[in-house]
Protein backbone atom coordinates (compact mmCIF):
# COMPACT_ATOMS: atom_id res chain seq x y z
CA UNK A 1 0.00 0.00 0.00
CA UNK A 2 1.08 3.66 -0.98
CA UNK A 3 1.51 5.97 2.00
CA UNK A 4 2.91 9.74 2.50
CA UNK A 5 5.50 9.78 4.79
CA UNK A 6 7.06 12.83 6.40
CA UNK A 7 11.11 13.16 6.87
CA UNK A 8 12.32 16.52 8.75
CA UNK A 9 16.41 17.56 9.13
CA UNK A 10 17.97 20.15 10.60
CA UNK A 11 20.08 22.85 8.29
CA UNK A 12 22.87 24.74 8.99
CA UNK A 13 22.88 27.62 6.92
CA UNK A 14 25.45 30.62 6.80
CA UNK A 15 25.14 34.36 7.73
CA UNK A 16 24.60 35.00 4.12
CA UNK A 17 21.87 31.50 3.51
CA UNK A 18 20.00 33.01 6.81
CA UNK A 19 19.41 36.86 5.26
CA UNK A 20 18.76 35.12 1.71
CA UNK A 21 16.06 32.67 3.79
CA UNK A 22 14.56 35.20 5.64
CA UNK A 23 14.13 37.73 2.69
CA UNK A 24 12.47 34.95 1.05
CA UNK A 25 9.82 34.69 4.24
CA UNK A 26 9.52 38.15 4.17
CA UNK A 27 8.18 37.88 0.76
CA UNK A 28 6.24 34.97 0.72
CA UNK A 29 4.36 37.40 3.60
CA UNK A 30 3.98 39.95 1.55
CA UNK A 31 2.34 37.39 -0.94
CA UNK A 32 0.59 35.61 0.99
CA UNK A 33 -1.00 39.31 2.98
CA UNK A 34 -1.94 40.84 -0.91
CA UNK A 35 -3.65 37.36 -1.75
CA UNK A 36 -5.92 37.63 1.49
CA UNK A 37 -6.41 40.95 0.75
CA UNK A 38 -7.34 40.05 -2.77
CA UNK A 39 -10.30 37.55 -1.87
CA UNK A 40 -11.56 39.77 0.74
CA UNK A 41 -12.16 42.65 -1.36
CA UNK A 42 -14.23 40.42 -3.78
CA UNK A 43 -15.63 38.04 -0.44
CA UNK A 44 -16.85 41.41 0.98
CA UNK A 45 -18.65 42.91 -2.50
CA UNK A 46 -19.61 40.10 -3.88
CA UNK A 47 -19.82 37.02 -1.39
CA UNK A 48 -18.14 34.92 -3.69
CA UNK A 49 -15.07 32.14 -2.75
CA UNK A 50 -12.92 31.92 -5.94
CA UNK A 51 -10.63 29.62 -7.19
CA UNK A 52 -6.76 29.39 -6.75
CA UNK A 53 -6.25 29.66 -10.49
CA UNK A 54 -8.21 33.31 -10.29
CA UNK A 55 -5.42 34.57 -8.19
CA UNK A 56 -2.22 32.90 -9.46
CA UNK A 57 -3.11 35.17 -12.72
CA UNK A 58 -1.80 38.13 -10.29
CA UNK A 59 1.34 37.01 -10.15
CA UNK A 60 2.71 38.03 -13.70
CA UNK A 61 1.40 41.25 -12.83
CA UNK A 62 3.26 41.71 -9.14
CA UNK A 63 6.36 40.73 -10.65
CA UNK A 64 6.49 43.10 -12.81
CA UNK A 65 5.42 45.91 -10.53
CA UNK A 66 7.69 44.29 -7.77
CA UNK A 67 10.83 42.71 -9.76
CA UNK A 68 12.70 40.82 -6.03
CA UNK A 69 9.82 38.37 -6.42
CA UNK A 70 11.57 36.94 -9.58
CA UNK A 71 13.92 35.58 -7.09
CA UNK A 72 11.68 33.31 -6.04
CA UNK A 73 10.35 29.66 -7.66
CA UNK A 74 6.96 30.21 -9.02
CA UNK A 75 5.94 26.97 -7.49
CA UNK A 76 7.09 28.14 -3.73
CA UNK A 77 4.46 31.28 -5.18
CA UNK A 78 1.55 29.06 -6.15
CA UNK A 79 1.57 27.23 -3.15
CA UNK A 80 1.68 30.62 -0.78
CA UNK A 81 -1.82 31.05 -2.98
CA UNK A 82 -3.09 27.40 -1.99
CA UNK A 83 -2.50 28.06 1.41
CA UNK A 84 -5.16 30.87 1.36
CA UNK A 85 -7.41 29.17 -0.29
CA UNK A 86 -7.81 26.19 2.35
CA UNK A 87 -7.87 29.07 5.05
CA UNK A 88 -10.66 30.80 2.81
CA UNK A 89 -12.60 27.29 2.41
CA UNK A 90 -12.05 27.12 5.96
CA UNK A 91 -13.86 30.40 6.67
CA UNK A 92 -16.81 29.50 4.49
CA UNK A 93 -17.04 26.27 5.84
CA UNK A 94 -17.71 28.11 8.97
CA UNK A 95 -20.25 29.97 7.89
CA UNK A 96 -22.30 27.63 5.67
CA UNK A 97 -22.30 25.53 9.36
CA UNK A 98 -24.05 28.37 10.74
CA UNK A 99 -20.64 29.10 13.37
CA UNK A 100 -19.16 32.30 14.19
CA UNK A 101 -16.05 32.71 12.31
CA UNK A 102 -13.22 35.39 11.33
CA UNK A 103 -12.25 36.12 8.12
CA UNK A 104 -8.48 34.47 8.10
CA UNK A 105 -5.91 36.72 9.38
CA UNK A 106 -3.26 39.01 7.76
CA UNK A 107 0.29 38.28 8.66
CA UNK A 108 2.45 40.19 10.29
CA UNK A 109 6.01 40.80 10.29
CA UNK A 110 8.04 37.58 11.74
CA UNK A 111 4.73 35.94 11.15
CA UNK A 112 5.45 33.77 8.14
CA UNK A 113 7.77 30.90 8.75
CA UNK A 114 8.03 28.57 5.83
CA UNK A 115 7.81 28.01 2.08
CA UNK A 116 6.94 25.18 0.38
CA UNK A 117 8.42 23.46 -3.16
CA UNK A 118 6.94 20.90 -5.31
CA UNK A 119 9.38 18.27 -7.35
CA UNK A 120 11.00 21.04 -8.86
CA UNK A 121 13.15 24.30 -7.06
CA UNK A 122 16.10 22.28 -5.23
CA UNK A 123 18.24 19.10 -5.52
CA UNK A 124 19.68 16.95 -3.03
CA UNK A 125 23.55 16.13 -3.07
CA UNK A 126 24.34 12.39 -3.53
CA UNK A 127 24.77 11.65 0.29
CA UNK A 128 22.31 14.21 1.65
CA UNK A 129 24.42 16.28 3.27
CA UNK A 130 24.09 19.54 0.92
CA UNK A 131 20.66 20.34 -0.30
CA UNK A 132 20.37 23.16 -3.12
CA UNK A 133 17.66 25.67 -3.15
CA UNK A 134 16.72 28.22 -6.05
CA UNK A 135 18.44 31.26 -5.69
CA UNK A 136 19.67 30.59 -2.38
CA UNK A 137 22.57 28.09 -2.73
CA UNK A 138 23.52 24.97 -1.28
CA UNK A 139 22.78 24.80 2.04
CA UNK A 140 24.22 22.06 5.02
CA UNK A 141 22.19 19.04 6.30
CA UNK A 142 22.51 16.83 9.24
CA UNK A 143 21.24 13.71 7.80
CA UNK A 144 20.45 11.57 10.40
CA UNK A 145 18.75 9.02 8.33
CA UNK A 146 18.48 8.33 5.01
CA UNK A 147 15.31 9.35 2.37
CA UNK A 148 13.34 6.27 1.50
CA UNK A 149 10.44 6.62 -1.33
CA UNK A 150 9.87 9.59 -4.11
CA UNK A 151 10.05 12.99 -2.97
CA UNK A 152 6.55 15.01 -3.41
CA UNK A 153 7.33 18.14 -1.63
CA UNK A 154 10.16 19.94 0.41
CA UNK A 155 9.34 22.84 3.39
CA UNK A 156 11.41 24.99 4.20
CA UNK A 157 11.11 25.93 8.25
CA UNK A 158 11.84 28.61 10.46
CA UNK A 159 10.75 27.92 14.62
CA UNK A 160 10.89 30.89 16.87
CA UNK A 161 14.25 30.13 18.24
CA UNK A 162 15.43 30.92 14.87
CA UNK A 163 16.15 27.34 13.78
CA UNK A 164 15.91 25.73 10.22
CA UNK A 165 14.12 22.57 9.26
CA UNK A 166 13.95 20.66 5.93
CA UNK A 167 11.08 18.54 5.71
CA UNK A 168 10.65 16.12 3.07
CA UNK A 169 7.16 14.51 2.50
CA UNK A 170 7.96 11.29 0.19
CA UNK A 171 5.59 8.45 -1.11
CA UNK A 172 6.60 5.51 0.03
CA UNK A 173 5.29 2.12 0.31
CA UNK A 174 4.03 0.68 3.89
CA UNK A 175 5.54 -2.33 5.50
CA UNK A 176 3.04 -4.37 7.78
CA UNK A 177 4.59 -5.57 10.92
CA UNK A 178 4.35 -9.56 11.02
CA UNK A 179 1.03 -10.28 13.70
CA UNK A 180 1.35 -10.74 17.85
CA UNK A 181 -2.33 -11.84 18.10
CA UNK A 182 -2.59 -9.45 20.95
CA UNK A 183 -4.74 -6.60 21.47
CA UNK A 184 -4.44 -3.43 24.36
CA UNK A 185 -6.97 -1.09 25.59
CA UNK A 186 -6.10 2.59 27.16
CA UNK A 187 -7.55 4.72 29.32
CA UNK A 188 -6.00 7.78 29.49
CA UNK A 189 -6.35 10.56 32.24
CA UNK A 190 -4.64 12.81 34.59
CA UNK A 191 -3.21 10.77 37.45
CA UNK A 192 -1.66 8.45 35.60
CA UNK A 193 -1.17 9.48 31.68
CA UNK A 194 -2.44 6.01 30.70
CA UNK A 195 -3.26 2.47 31.93
CA UNK A 196 -3.22 -0.08 29.89
CA UNK A 197 -5.45 -3.32 30.04
CA UNK A 198 -2.39 -5.30 30.50
CA UNK A 199 -2.39 -3.33 33.93
CA UNK A 200 0.60 -1.34 32.74
CA UNK A 201 0.72 2.17 33.85
CA UNK A 202 2.32 4.82 32.48
CA UNK A 203 3.44 7.91 34.64
CA UNK A 204 1.94 11.27 33.40
CA UNK A 205 5.13 13.19 32.51
CA UNK A 206 3.65 16.98 32.77
CA UNK A 207 6.10 18.27 30.60
CA UNK A 208 4.42 21.76 31.00
CA UNK A 209 4.18 21.72 34.43
CA UNK A 210 7.96 20.93 35.22
CA UNK A 211 9.31 23.77 33.23
CA UNK A 212 6.41 26.28 34.45
CA UNK A 213 8.74 28.07 37.03
CA UNK A 214 11.18 28.82 34.34
CA UNK A 215 8.55 29.90 32.41
CA UNK A 216 7.15 32.38 34.26
CA UNK A 217 10.49 33.68 35.33
CA UNK A 218 11.16 34.08 31.63
CA UNK A 219 8.04 35.28 31.20
CA UNK A 220 8.42 38.45 33.61
CA UNK A 221 11.54 39.36 32.36
CA UNK A 222 10.08 40.09 28.84
CA UNK A 223 7.37 41.83 29.97
CA UNK A 224 10.09 44.36 31.97
CA UNK A 225 11.65 45.01 28.53
CA UNK A 226 11.01 48.21 25.57
CA UNK A 227 9.93 47.12 22.72
CA UNK A 228 11.57 46.39 19.39
CA UNK A 229 14.99 46.56 21.27
CA UNK A 230 17.72 44.45 21.47
CA UNK A 231 16.81 42.87 24.77
CA UNK A 232 14.10 42.11 24.34
CA UNK A 233 14.77 39.69 21.15
CA UNK A 234 17.01 38.10 23.57
CA UNK A 235 14.06 37.83 26.36
CA UNK A 236 11.88 36.54 23.39
CA UNK A 237 13.61 33.95 22.46
CA UNK A 238 14.41 32.39 25.52
CA UNK A 239 10.38 32.44 25.78
CA UNK A 240 10.61 30.57 22.81
CA UNK A 241 13.06 28.09 23.45
CA UNK A 242 11.07 26.96 26.77
CA UNK A 243 8.37 26.59 24.76
CA UNK A 244 9.92 24.56 22.37
CA UNK A 245 11.60 22.18 24.72
CA UNK A 246 8.78 21.57 26.52
CA UNK A 247 6.92 20.85 22.94
CA UNK A 248 9.82 18.44 21.56
CA UNK A 249 9.75 16.23 24.95
CA UNK A 250 5.83 16.00 24.32
CA UNK A 251 6.25 14.45 20.78
CA UNK A 252 9.21 12.58 21.66
CA UNK A 253 7.07 11.19 24.24
CA UNK A 254 4.38 10.63 22.48
CA UNK A 255 6.13 8.84 19.31
CA UNK A 256 8.14 6.18 21.60
CA UNK A 257 5.03 5.51 23.24
CA UNK A 258 2.78 4.90 20.45
CA UNK A 259 5.34 3.36 17.97
CA UNK A 260 5.78 0.81 21.45
CA UNK A 261 1.46 0.06 21.46
CA UNK A 262 2.04 -0.06 17.40
CA UNK A 263 5.25 -2.68 17.25
CA UNK A 264 3.44 -4.64 20.66
CA UNK A 265 -0.08 -5.11 19.81
CA UNK A 266 -2.49 -5.97 16.88
CA UNK A 267 -5.72 -3.77 17.79
CA UNK A 268 -5.02 -0.59 19.92
CA UNK A 269 -8.50 0.35 21.60
CA UNK A 270 -8.68 3.95 22.89
CA UNK A 271 -11.34 6.23 24.06
CA UNK A 272 -13.28 8.51 21.91
CA UNK A 273 -12.30 12.18 23.80
CA UNK A 274 -13.89 15.12 23.26
CA UNK A 275 -10.99 17.43 24.33
CA UNK A 276 -12.32 20.63 23.22
CA UNK A 277 -15.37 20.62 25.51
CA UNK A 278 -13.57 18.86 27.92
CA UNK A 279 -11.26 22.02 28.43
CA UNK A 280 -13.92 24.20 29.08
CA UNK A 281 -13.18 23.39 32.82
CA UNK A 282 -11.52 25.78 33.89
CA UNK A 283 -9.52 23.73 36.82
CA UNK A 284 -8.49 21.03 34.43
CA UNK A 285 -7.89 22.75 31.65
CA UNK A 286 -3.99 23.34 31.62
CA UNK A 287 -3.33 20.10 32.92
CA UNK A 288 -5.50 18.30 30.26
CA UNK A 289 -3.88 20.38 27.31
CA UNK A 290 -0.31 19.67 29.09
CA UNK A 291 -1.22 15.81 28.73
CA UNK A 292 -1.51 16.01 25.12
CA UNK A 293 -4.17 12.85 25.18
CA UNK A 294 -4.46 13.86 21.31
CA UNK A 295 -1.38 14.16 20.32
CA UNK A 296 -0.99 10.52 21.69
CA UNK A 297 -4.12 9.29 19.57
CA UNK A 298 -3.11 10.53 16.37
CA UNK A 299 0.84 9.47 16.39
CA UNK A 300 -1.01 5.89 17.07
CA UNK A 301 -3.38 6.23 14.48
CA UNK A 302 -1.01 6.36 11.66
CA UNK A 303 1.71 4.67 12.69
CA UNK A 304 -1.21 1.61 12.87
CA UNK A 305 -2.28 2.14 9.37
CA UNK A 306 1.22 2.00 8.14
CA UNK A 307 2.24 -1.29 10.13
CA UNK A 308 -1.51 -3.13 9.33
CA UNK A 309 -2.96 -2.55 12.68
CA UNK A 310 -6.28 -2.10 13.74
CA UNK A 311 -7.28 0.92 15.49
CA UNK A 312 -10.50 1.65 16.86
CA UNK A 313 -12.00 4.26 18.87
CA UNK A 314 -15.02 4.02 21.06
CA UNK A 315 -17.63 5.66 23.26
CA UNK A 316 -16.14 6.13 26.62
CA UNK A 317 -19.37 6.32 28.07
CA UNK A 318 -19.78 4.04 30.85
CA UNK A 319 -16.41 2.38 30.82
CA UNK A 320 -15.66 3.98 34.54
CA UNK A 321 -19.12 2.86 35.89
CA UNK A 322 -19.10 -0.50 34.56
CA UNK A 323 -17.69 -3.96 36.54
CA UNK A 324 -14.79 -5.42 33.75
CA UNK A 325 -15.99 -8.96 34.89
CA UNK A 326 -19.37 -9.56 35.59
CA UNK A 327 -20.71 -5.89 33.68
CA UNK A 328 -22.51 -4.66 36.66
CA UNK A 329 -22.93 -1.10 36.87
CA UNK A 330 -20.73 0.00 40.06
CA UNK A 331 -21.18 4.13 41.00
CA UNK A 332 -17.73 5.84 42.35
CA UNK A 333 -16.97 9.57 41.77
CA UNK A 334 -13.41 10.97 40.34
CA UNK A 335 -11.58 10.38 43.88
CA UNK A 336 -12.59 7.43 44.09
CA UNK A 337 -8.92 5.42 43.02
CA UNK A 338 -9.67 1.67 43.36
CA UNK A 339 -13.05 -0.34 41.58
CA UNK A 340 -14.98 -2.98 44.28
CA UNK A 341 -17.84 -4.56 42.96
CA UNK A 342 -20.21 -5.82 45.24
CA UNK A 343 -21.86 -8.32 42.81
CA UNK A 344 -18.78 -10.41 41.74
CA UNK A 345 -15.86 -9.37 44.42
CA UNK A 346 -13.58 -7.82 42.05
CA UNK A 347 -11.24 -4.99 43.17
CA UNK A 348 -8.54 -3.56 41.11
CA UNK A 349 -7.40 0.60 40.11
CA UNK A 350 -10.32 2.17 38.78
CA UNK A 351 -8.12 3.10 35.66
CA UNK A 352 -7.31 -0.40 34.65
CA UNK A 353 -11.14 -1.54 34.75
CA UNK A 354 -11.59 1.16 32.87
CA UNK A 355 -8.80 0.26 30.14
CA UNK A 356 -10.40 -3.39 30.10
CA UNK A 357 -13.90 -2.05 29.44
CA UNK A 358 -12.45 0.25 26.72
CA UNK A 359 -10.68 -3.11 25.13
CA UNK A 360 -14.03 -5.09 25.24
CA UNK A 361 -16.13 -2.62 23.44
CA UNK A 362 -13.15 -2.09 21.00
CA UNK A 363 -12.95 -6.13 20.14
CA UNK A 364 -16.98 -5.95 20.02
CA UNK A 365 -17.21 -3.18 17.71
CA UNK A 366 -14.91 -5.52 15.12
CA UNK A 367 -17.12 -8.59 15.43
CA UNK A 368 -14.38 -10.15 18.00
CA UNK A 369 -15.09 -12.03 21.58
CA UNK A 370 -13.44 -9.92 24.38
Amino acid sequence: MVELKAYQYRLTPTKGQVRLLEQTLELCRWVYNETLAYRKQIWEQQRLHIEPGKTNALLASWKTSHPELKRIHYHVLQDIQKRVHRACEAFVRRINRGQKAGFPRFKGRGWYDSFTFRQVGYSLSINGQWINLFNIGRVRMILHRRIEGTIKTLTIRRTRTRKWYASFVVETQSKPLLPTNRAVGVDVGLHQFATLSTGEVIANPRFFRKDEKALRKAQRRLAKTEQNTTERAKRQKVVAHIHERITNRRKDFAHKLSRRLVNEFDVIVFEQLRIAQMIKARRLAKSISDAAWRQLITYTHYKAASAGRMFVEVDPRGTSQRCSRCRSIVKKDLSTRQHRCQTCGLEIDRDHNAALNILAVGLHSLGRNP
